[in-house]
């Protein structure tokens, strides 16, 4: 093992650990080239769909700049120096999904009859920002592009495969979570509403109505209907109190205000709402005059911190609609620790969880299946950013290499009778124009926010 600095701050540490069994793993060669192939089509899906992503918010941050300008700190996604990645469990998530991709980079070089000289992570201080494997250049240099492109393509699409074996266990432990009060809490209370005026704050769990146990939103949906505006009902709550870790119990009083009324007033209240679209979205949706409202927002049952995952898997969905949410959760997923300052669910709402009487729940206890959830919750994260990232068409990103070879491919198919210096020409012009667009789609939105 051997280190150097690169740039002054960042330590390149080299090793050849690993080697025999990087030979062990990459000897069924016809598997790992059949991998490599499928990763091919795979990454260049995948690297039109971010090339889309980046134009779209570029355009979005052109039309309507964002009021303050993205920190330093978070435009490298960095565990403890980022605002919202905090530092243990995705920096343990960045470490495994770095590995992986740099492996799987080794593996097809193996497995195409390319040496490897040594693997390698890059550190800033004690921080991993990345890692490298290095395969004898000159062997790089002579191997076939497609053999190239199978390399290059390896690394990305493992980290996309990872993504989704991993959000399936992440399910299977949110399905293991249950609530420690069944009930419905809301995430917010409507100003001058019943709810208000009764003294009802948000994330206080509702177990009654008028005595009738409440055990998720269908109970509460079918209490409410029962009720019509300006009636009483009396609601049992549970409050935490969180320097003592217990829940209790009290009653409120509250009169029921009129739902239709609300989302009409609400609407005369926005220059932009019309009520000619709103009276027809209330009547597509059967709120009639008269119809009770509690005078809340975001209502959602006690496990609703992990019900966007467990759901998947717990037969909710028919089996299209679970396999088109399952292709975009890790998306979705992205903005959660952003929203959320860093954590994977609302505070509030994981205080409300339990281990499951399953048997994992019974072997790792509450805080064990929430710490593997977060876990599971990062490295699908960072999987998923990891394998995107390395797609974006700029050198010297994978996706930067697949585009230059890519391209020479293609013009040495339509264009066989041309020097193979002019083909190597205007393929390395493409690709550092492509670098050079895709440099500037990124900069838009932190520039935009500076000049404005």
């Amino acid at each position: 093992m051997d280190a150097t600095r690169a740039l002054g701050i960042i330590l390149m540490i080299r090793t050849r650990r690993g080697m025999r069994l990087l030979e062990s793993v990459s000897k069924p060669r016809r598997f790992w080239r059949g991998f490599g192939e499928v990763s091919i089509w795979l990454c260049f899906f995948v690297m039109f769909m971010v090339v889309l992503l980046l134009l779209l918010s570029a355009v979005a941050a052109a039309i309507s700049p964002p009021e303050e300008s993205i920190p330093a700190s978070d435009l490298l996604l960095i565990p403890g120096v980022t605002s919202f990645v905090p530092l243990w469990w995705p920096a343990l998530a960045l470490i495994v999904a770095i590995v992986i991709h740099e492996y799987s980079h080794g593996i097809q070089a193996r497995a195409h009859g390319m040496r490897l000289r040594s693997f390698g992570l890059l550190q800033l201080g004690p921080l991993p920002i990345g890692a490298f494997a290095e395969p004898e250049e000159k062997e790089m240099e002579r191997a076939p592009r497609r053999d190239r492109l199978r390399l290059f393509a390896a690394g990305p699409s493992i980290n996309i495969f990872v993504t989704y074996v991993v959000l399936v266990l992440l399910c299977s432990v949110a399905s293991g979570m249950a609530a420690e009060n069944n009930g419905v809490h809301a995430r917010g209370i409507v100003v001058g509403g019943g709810a208000e005026e009764a003294g009802l704050m948000p994330f206080e769990t509702i177990t009654h109505i008028d005595d009738n146990e409440i055990s998720d939103y269908s109970d509460f949906s079918g209490e409410m209907d029962g009720l019509a505006a300006g009636e009483v009902a009396q609601l049992t709550v549970l409050s935490r109190d969180d320097s003592t870790d217990t829940w209790s119990e009290r009653r409120i009083t509250v009169t029921m205000g009129d739902r239709y009324q609300y989302y009409i007033e609400d609407c005369e209240k926005d220059s932009d709402c019309i009520i000619e679209d709103r009276v027809e979205l209330l009547e597509f949706l059967e709120i009639e005059p008269g119809d009770a409202f509690l005078g809340v927002s975001d209502l959602v049952s006690s496990t609703a911190g992990v019900d966007v995952y467990a759901n998947i898997i717990d037969g909710e969905y028919s089996a299209s609609g679970t396999a088109i949410i399952t292709l975009i959760r890790p998306l979705l997923m992205l903005n959660v620790p952003i929203s959320n300052e860093g954590q994977t669910m609302i505070l509030q709402e994981r205080e409300m969880l339990v281990a499951g009487s399953g048997t994992l729940g019974s072997i790792l206890g509450t805080d064990g299946m929430l710490m593997l959830f977060d876990f599971l919750f990062w490295l699908v994260w960072i999987n998923f950013l990891l394998g995107f990232a390395n797609l974006i068409p700029m050198i010297p990103f994978d996706g930067g290499h697949l585009v230059r070879d890519g391209v020479h491919s293609v013009l040495r198919k339509i264009s066989g009778s041309s020097h193979p210096i002019r083909i190597e020409n205007i393929s390395n012009r493409i690709s550092s124009l492509s670098s050079i667009f895709i440099l500037l789609i990124l900069l838009i939105p932190v520039i935009i926010p500076r000049i404005i």
